[in-house]
């Protein structure tokens, strides 16, 4: 997920929540200033840095270019975490309704909660009448529902060739490619963040009928530039 290189940090972490749920066990904890999210014991993401996940919702709204108002697009994230994409998002005035999934109760319950530590980045976002949280998994979502957006920006593990559950690997699939376009208009932007850059996953959004795919990305302090794919359907 978005941030998933964690800044040096002296303090020992100290966990605030652990829960059980459905896909295993999920934590948030504070490392000195910062707060992670660890789930079954991998580190997914902490408050350090939002770098990444802002080129994500950036890369996908400049793939979509110009939209005059009131005919705003439309945006789906996939992942709240800890926040940076819905607060990156709900900041820019040429997003219209953006409508977050989160499979995790534990996770919107740190936003949205008493108390809330992870309001701390996405509490205005929260509060801007733009946004709707859908507690829901991602992929049964995409799948079941019929509602179309203008952009799906998808940041739910370490990306398709690093997945946090084996049920995630559905997304990056032939099956979970289709369920994707499904959910997006014509001339529509698929947003992929990842950890690493995936050749695979481009030929296998090129193979899915996605246009004009690449990649961008976002250099970090050390090892590989994490990354967004992207691919738009045909108009």
């Amino acid at each position: 997920m978005g941030g998933m290189r964690d800044a040096y940090n002296p303090a020992e972490p100290v966990v605030l929540d652990r829960r059980e749920g459905p896909y295993g066990e999920v934590a948030l904890r504070r490392h000195g200033e910062l707060l992670q999210i660890i789930a079954n014991g991998c580190f997914l993401m902490d408050t350090s840095d939002g770098r990444s996940e802002r080129l994500l919702v950036d890369a996908a709204r400049t793939a979509l270019g110009a939209r005059p108002a009131p005919d705003l697009p439309s945006l789906l994230i996939g992942g709240l975490g800890v926040g940076f994409s819905l607060a990156h998002a709900a900041a820019d005035p040429r997003w219209g309704r953006i409508a977050v999934v989160e499979r995790e109760a534990a996770i919107i319950d740190w936003h949205l909660g008493e108390p809330a530590p992870l309001a701390t980045v996405s509490g205005a976002a929260l509060r801007d009448p733009r946004t709707e949280i859908l507690h829901t998994d991602l992929i049964a979502y995409l799948h079941a529902a019929t509602e179309r957006y203008d952009a799906l920006c998808l940041d739910i593990d370490n990306g398709p060739d690093w997945t946090v559950t084996k049920d995630n690997e559905g997304l990056y699939s032939p099956a979970g490619l289709a369920a994707c376009q499904a959910r997006l208009r014509p001339g529509g932007v698929l947003a992929v963040w990842s950890a690493q850059p995936s050749a695979d996953f481009e030929q296998a959004m090129r193979n899915a009928g996605f246009r004009g795919v690449r990649t961008e990305e976002m250099p970090v302090a050390r090892g590989v530039p994490d990354v967004v794919h992207l691919g738009i359907v045909a108009a």
